[in-house]
């Protein structure tokens, strides 16, 4: 197993030759969480060696566009085409375990030539956020439940997405909550997803069938945030693989099918007193502490100024809407899964908050710094929650963004945001997401020619 804290760029070396590596995937996460970079001989990688890629693959749609005409990202970019220099994270590498020939890859960060941080870059983002915690002293824990989906090939995106057929034969065609059975449908694909989890050292937790016909949830044990955004970067890229080879798709899309429930990451969060180990959000006595008060009015306060960074794409608020299983709000209560906050039970030492708003479709290390900045916020504002909830607040009012748009204005405008996640940050992202959420408006959807073409 890969420990990061314990693993350097010696050991790194050590480690792809003993695997007998001969190729090198260097990667590195962009906005949207897709894996950019490049392919290396063994012979060619070496942590001396001074990796380029340009810093516009930082800042580019999911569809590979670049912003125009916009001041403030022309600000951060310019107009010279600059590379940034790519430095491997040791910790990181691991093997590929679908590549024929033994292949590693490993995750890249980004600096500037200067050696700085490239402060738009999603794994620096949440170093910062994280760098903050230890200034006071404190580790923030983290531990994501992934939702997604299995689906049918297709290979038109006209077409309506539906569930695969499972080794029965047949695809699902109800809801199977929690249905051991349904789960062993897939056992091919699982057992093949743990074997490259188990080589990679994912360390994954507990499997279940989620709401949704062909909808699964995977958890990961609680750690440091940047190894389990890591985690996640790779078993998305992992999952998707696999899926394939057993003539499937798997989607984190936050809502892939009309009638079926969203997809989310659900973030367990709660933070450690670094010289004691002990857990800050609880009392000597056990009771709660005024600082886990405090986190949860900073998730309630800023939470829909971070929409846009847990809720990214124009598909992701489509699962953000009544009776859709998912939260509208940012109520807070005990072992409710109905508000946007829960509280799970549990004993002091894992005394943790729960982020119920994240969707699956979120770039991992984005989501969790911006959660974690929240948290933070209301601890050092002091700040105060709302009434605990006791009964169901499906029912309550909308009080996130219901659309990309307004959850980008909410963001850009956040000053506390901006100062805890950074400028050049905030402003690359909007022009970014405001960049796609202009594509998509020029895109004429079924609905509007079914209902409009011959009534309007």
């Amino acid at each position: 197993m890969i420990e990061r804290k314990d693993f350097s760029h010696k050991d790194m070396d050590q480690w792809l030759a003993a695997h007998n590596v001969t190729e090198i995937e260097c990667l590195v996460p962009d906005l949207t969480g897709v894996a950019r970079g490049k392919i290396l001989p063994r012979e060619k990688f070496t942590a001396e060696r001074a990796m380029r890629l340009p810093e516009a693959v930082l800042g580019v749609t999911v569809t590979g566009e670049s912003p125009e005409n916009r001041p403030a990202y022309d600000n951060v970019f310019g107009f010279t085409d600059k590379d940034m220099v790519l430095v491997p994270d040791p910790g990181t590498v691991r093997l590929v375990p679908w590549a024929v020939d033994p292949t590693a890859q490993v995750i890249m960060d980004c600096l500037f030539h200067d050696g700085t941080p490239v402060d738009f870059a999603p794994r620096n983002v949440l170093r910062k956020v994280t760098e903050l915690y230890k200034s006071m002293g404190w580790s923030p824990i983290v531990a994501p439940e992934l939702e997604f989906y299995l689906l049918a090939r297709n290979t038109d995106p006209n077409q309506p997405l539906v569930p695969p057929i499972g080794r029965s034969g047949r695809a699902e065609t109800s809801r199977q909550l929690y249905s051991i059975d349904a789960v062993n449908e897939f056992d091919p694909l699982f057992e093949e997803i743990y074997e490259y989890c188990d080589i990679m050292g994912l360390e994954l937790d507990t499997l279940i069938h989620e709401f949704g016909a062909g909808q699964m949830e995977i958890n990961f044990l609680h750690d440091d945030p940047m190894v389990l955004a890591d985690k996640v970067f790779f078993f998305k890229r992992t999952l998707r693989e696999a899926a394939l080879r057993h003539n499937m798709y798997a989607t984190f899309m936050a809502k892939p099918m009309a009638n079926e429930p969203g997809s989310a990451m659900h973030i367990h969060q709660s933070v450690l007193d670094t010289g004691t180990g002990q857990n800050i959000f609880s009392n000597p006595d056990g009771s709660e502490s005024p600082l886990f008060q405090q986190y949860i009015a900073g998730l309630q306060k800023y939470l829909p100024a971070a929409m846009a960074l847990l809720a990214p794409y124009v598909n992701s608020y489509r699962r953000i809407v009544r009776g859709g299983a998912a939260p509208i709000n940012i109520e807070w209560g005990y072992d409710n899964r109905t508000v946007g906050i829960r509280v799970p039970h549990s004993g002091p030492e894992a005394r943790r908050v729960e982020n119920r708003v994240v969707g699956a479709d979120a770039n991992p290390y984005l989501a969790m710094a911006v959660t974690l900045a929240c948290g933070y916020l209301g601890i050092v504002e002091k700040l105060q929650p709302s009434a605990v909830t006791t009964g169901s607040a499906y029912d309550s009012n909308y009080q996130l963004p219901r659309e990309l748009s307004e959850a980008l204005r909410q963001l850009d405008a956040s000053k506390p945001l901006r100062e805890v996640l950074g400028d050049n940050f905030i402003d690359v992202y909007v022009a970014v997401k405001e960049t796609e959420h202009e594509e998509f408006m020029r895109v004429i959807s079924p609905w509007e020619r079914e209902h409009l073409l011959m009534h309007v």
